[in-house]
């Protein structure tokens, strides 16, 4: 899914159309059910688009303004939908360390008593400027193999390198509130600003809970994109 995106990017499909399936099944060398996935998760995200009968087609609107669009590997594209203008984004991890997994984690992630999870807690910068605090817990599991300095870098392309599946739903509540000590200290807000929450839990594509996260997001920064999709594709 990542070559696929990154080939629509740089403008590999002159006519806008793709390869059917089967064609880039065989190209990749992976099976038509890992081809129908990523070609799902690229339309879930508005980056590509099927019309019956004629094809699958890159969305045009995408091309004209990639960072209004989702994209792979970051939180389903939340980070990325910022209207950030072609500023430079990053994460700086805080800290990462497995604990044992409480009742409201427990049940949010389907967890057994006494198994653990990674608890992490990480700042979003854009052009060296923070704009989100962003805490996650994933079930150690599923990641057996992770060490602190993966959480460096993107958790949802960790999670399709070492689970061999994609990061493709989410259940997800935005909300607002006064801003905490914690958020004007990290987020340069004032007492009386308010911060933006994004809180929820993140699927694979089997349906395995994944993430239960938080995300405390400057107000300003509030300005998400979502593609939302209607036909039953």
């Amino acid at each position: 899914m990542i070559d696929l995106q990154r080939r629509i990017d740089v403008g590999e499909f002159k006519n806008l159309k793709l390869s059917d399936e089967r064609s880039l099944a065989i190209e990749y060398e992976v099976s038509r059910s890992s081809i129908k996935r990523a070609v799902t998760g690229l339309v879930n995200q508005g980056i590509i688009f099927k019309k019956r009968g004629s094809g699958t087609f890159v969305n045009p609107l995408y091309l004209k303004n990639k960072s209004l669009f989702r994209s792979v590997g970051a939180n389903l594209g939340v980070s990325d939908s910022f209207r950030h203008h072609g500023e430079t984004p990053a994460i700086h991890l805080l800290s990462a360390e497995k604990q044992v997994a409480d009742e409201e984690t427990r049940q949010a992630l389907f967890l057994e008593p006494g198994e653990l999870v990674w608890v992490v807690q990480r700042l979003r910068s854009i052009d060296k400027k923070y704009f989100m605090i962003e805490n996650a817990l994933i079930p150690v599991k599923l990641i057996p193999q992770a060490t602190e300095n993966d959480f460096k870098y993107s958790m949802f392309h960790y999670a399709e390198s070492a689970t061999k599946k994609m990061v493709s739903k989410s259940l997800m509540t935005v909300t607002v509130e006064p801003s905490k000590s914690q958020d004007q200290q990290m987020l340069d807000l004032a007492p009386n600003e308010p911060v933006g929450i994004m809180s929820g839990i993140y699927f694979l594509d089997d349906g395995t809970p994944y993430e239960y996260g938080t995300m405390r997001v400057h107000y300003k920064y509030m300005h998400y994109t979502s593609f939302v999709s209607l036909d039953g594709e």
